[in-house]
């Protein structure tokens, strides 16, 4: 209850910081990163996405809580961590995760809040539920399409945009619409004969189809520069010549969508957020709450005359700030007893708030596949970064369209050939994980030096410790106890919960078995 009391006298202080009700559009791609000029990316061709920075406020110091699709979708529409909503992994298929039975969302919230009055709408990926749940007014996808048709067809999403705004002009209604691309996460491990992140679908090439607003943009592999965080190789330039293909039809629907709202009259009452649930799709990205895993792209532009625009902040925001920016921006406040973290991004659109060294985001990784439980926690300031691996003593878990990709392949197989690799990982580093990982990321920022052991920085390990357990016990964190004690919060404890020990530091634990072989797994 503390964290919604904490952002129920943000929004209360402020007077509901929009100074009118502004209808919120919010463009979220899949899996994107900072591949786009105005981040400063000089090969990645942005120009849409570039003019929406130019027009609004860019943030460079933005992060997802959680580095996975479903959880980060819900923590946009729920303003919770997943841990708290109950969306640990993916929603779809075999892995079958859902939000928990009270938990309510951004669509539910406004119908109830505005007793009808505001019209809520997705276009494109929704990937969370159960349906009751996340009840949107209009809903046009994947539980009714094709996820490519819908998610990556940008003319079909056009279309769907230009019903939505039409409807919600003749009725007269404040609106928030969710357009979520599926651009440009991969889909190699599926449809391999679409390419890598499928950008050969709809690019008019033989036997690809056609998608009438796309003009595909091509880059030459062997003229692109790889990322530091990256290996050096010719394959990681392969893969980011199609990812950066896959984005230009990304920016272009961006920028129909822009110019739809526009067309329909209501861009001068609407605000427009452009971010990402997680980062690429590559080593150290999606999945991991290391800095590519978990920084991500946010554009926020406003009609307010007075706001900022053609700027940068660096303030250290969340995405669970998007759900108090959305009741705020349509003068709304949350129904008493929600539940949520984060606080309306508003204010920093009026004025930069005064850095302070101790700002903090905070980050929770339970899944991602159902098989992949490998919970970690994160706390974040403007200097350190302190990362707790639960399961330290498993392997790091890889997902099943990462493990497919030429990427982690040519990693894979070079590790087991004992083939040299330009990369500043080890696979086995990459695995195996300590349970606690401190970085100074101003010295440090691809995260290599771990200074969980230095005497030097006893006390910042203790301060950080100490400010991610309060966190999760605000948040109400099923395991906030793990991995040496067992919370109990029942019975005689139910007033006072209490973690009691697993008796783990009795216990001399065995160093991990090396394997002396690789074996190859088959079907059978």
């Amino acid at each position: 209850m503390k964290v919604l009391l904490l952002s129920l006298l943000f929004l209360l202080g402020s007077g509901c910081c929009a100074k009118t009700a502004q209808n919120v559009l919010l463009l979220l791609a899949d899996d994107a990163g900072f591949e786009m000029g105005a981040y400063l990316n000089k090969f990645c061709q942005t120009p849409n996405l570039d003019a929406l920075a130019s027009r609004g406020l860019l943030f460079n110091n933005a992060f997802t809580s959680v580095s996975s699709c479903s959880p980060s979708r819900a923590q946009l529409l729920t303003g919770q961590a997943s841990h708290s909503s109950g969306m640990y992994g993916l929603h779809q298929g075999v892995h079958n995760f859902n939000v928990l039975p009270g938990v309510s969302s951004l669509p539910n919230v406004l119908r109830e809040q505005s007793n009808g009055r505001i019209f809520s709408g997705i276009i494109g990926k929704k990937h969370v539920g159960p349906a009751p749940n996340f009840r949107f007014d209009f809903e046009q996808t994947e539980e009714q399409h094709s996820i490519n048709q819908i998610g990556r067809n940008i003319t079909r999403m056009k279309e769907y945009a230009r019903d939505f705004l039409a409807q919600a002009k003749r009725e007269a209604r404040p609106f928030f619409l969710m357009v979520a691309f599926h651009d440009p996460h991969r889909c190699g491990h599926i449809t391999p004969q679409y390419g890598e992140f499928c950008e050969r679908w709809g690019s008019g090439e033989k036997g690809m189809g056609t998608i009438p607003d796309w003009k595909p943009i091509y880059y030459d592999w062997r003229n692109l520069e790889v990322p530091a965080w990256l290996p050096d190789t010719d394959v990681v330039r392969q893969e980011l010549s199609a990812q950066y293909m896959t984005i230009s039809r990304l920016d272009q629907g961006v920028g129909l969508m822009l110019r739809e709202l526009q067309a329909s009259g209501l861009a001068e009452e609407t605000l427009v957020i452009y971010t990402s649930d997680n980062g690429p799709p590559f080593p150290g990205g999606r999945t991991n709450l290391y800095e590519h895993g978990i920084r991500s792209p946010l554009i926020v532009s406003s009609p307010q005359p007075d706001d900022r625009r053609h700027e940068t902040s660096a303030a250290m925001v969340s995405l669970l700030d998007i759900y108090p920016s959305v009741l705020d921006a349509l003068q709304l406040l949350p129904p008493n007893g929600t539940r949520f973290s984060g606080q309306s991004l508003l204010p920093v659109l009026q004025k930069e708030p005064q850095p302070q060294e101790n700002d903090s985001v905070f980050g929770s990784q339970s899944y991602h596949e159902v098989t992949m439980a490998y919970p970690m926690r994160m706390v974040r300031n403007r200097r350190y970064k302190l990362i707790h691996n639960l399961n330290y003593w498993a392997d790091f878990p890889i997902d099943q369209d990462f493990y497919t990709s030429p990427t982690f392949q040519q990693i894979l197989n070079a590790t087991i050939n004992k083939q040299p690799l330009p990369w500043y990982r080890t696979l086995r580093q990459y695995y195996q994980r300590p349970e606690w990982e401190l970085y100074d990321i101003k010295a440090d920022a691809l995260e290599r030096i771990n200074l969980v052991d230095k005497p030097k920085y006893s006390s910042i390990l203790r301060q950080l410790q100490q400010k991610l357990y309060k966190w999760q016990v605000e948040t109400e964190d099923p395991w906030r106890c793990a991995p040496h004690a067992v919370l109990q919060d029942q019975g005689v404890f139910k007033k006072d919960p209490v973690c009691l020990t697993l008796g783990h530091e009795a216990l001399q634990r065995p160093k991990r078995r090396v394997l002396a072989q690789y074996e190859e797994y088959v079907l059978v």
